[in-house]
């Protein structure tokens, strides 16, 4: 089971991840949005959008730095252990109450608030809505509950690790052996996550369009007014 689990998943859901964004591309280009409902309202959209997102951007930076930097590293540049923790923990309560926050507004929007929104929700817009908050509750309650009122857990010397050699594909699950539940599921679930991205509104954020920094100037002219218009 653990095999199955901290082995073979994360490889399945990273090929459903390249081999369903070349799909998704080939396949449906003009379904390539995030499928804005900005049209059908936009108070609460504004309220919650720009916290989910920034949230969720500090969220995923402090993950990249934990799981893909070393302890090593921070230690030979002069960041201590309780440095290191104090900064992690600071920033993830921050970064956590930001994303939690514009979740909270977003899912009230588009399930009770706005009928329009609601019914334009999709099967898998729910799927990744059920995700995502499991995700990011898991997530809370490892930095609130665990790492900040209860028993630290220092995940870089097993997760991190762990996470490291799969990519450099030698992954040992005695690595995670004995890391507490709750941190399994949450790895697990990101990799949940990451097998249906390309089947859900998330492949908006490969859209970025930096073409638009090196693009010409649009210029706007004003058409001539025809002798007799408007008569």
């Amino acid at each position: 089971m653990d095999t199955f689990a901290f082995v073979a998943l994360p490889y399945a859901c990273l090929a459903v991840f390249i081999v369903g964004h070349v799909w998704r591309y080939r396949t449906d280009q003009f379904g390539w949005t995030s499928r804005t409902s900005q049209v059908l309202e936009k108070k609460w959209l504004h309220a919650g959008s720009p916290l989910f997102h920034f949230g969720a951007l500090f969220a995923i930076l402090g993950h990249a730095v934990g799981l893909l930097v070393p302890a090593s590293w921070t230690k030979a540049i002069g960041l201590s252990p309780d440095t290191y923790h104090a900064m992690s923990i600071t920033g993830g309560v921050i970064a956590g109450v930001m994303l939690c926050s514009g979740l909270v507004i977003l899912l009230l929007r588009r399930f009770y608030i706005s009928e329009r929104v609601r019914l334009a929700t999709t099967r898998m817009d729910r799927v990744l809505y059920v995700l995502l908050t499991v995700e990011i509750l898991l997530g809370m309650w490892q930095t609130v509950a665990i790492n900040v009122f209860g028993t630290h857990f220092d995940y870089r010397d097993t997760l991190s690790v762990w996470f490291r050699d799969i990519f450099l594909f030698r992954p040992d699950v005695a690595t995670v052996a004995d890391v507490p539940m709750i941190f399994k599921i949450h790895s697990l679930l990101g990799f949940a996550i990451i097998g249906i991205w390309p089947f859900t509104r998330l492949v908006h954020v490969w859209s970025v369009p930096v073409a638009y920094l090196a693009r010409p100037y649009l210029v706007y002219r004003r058409r001539p007014q025809a002798v007799g218009a408007g008569r």
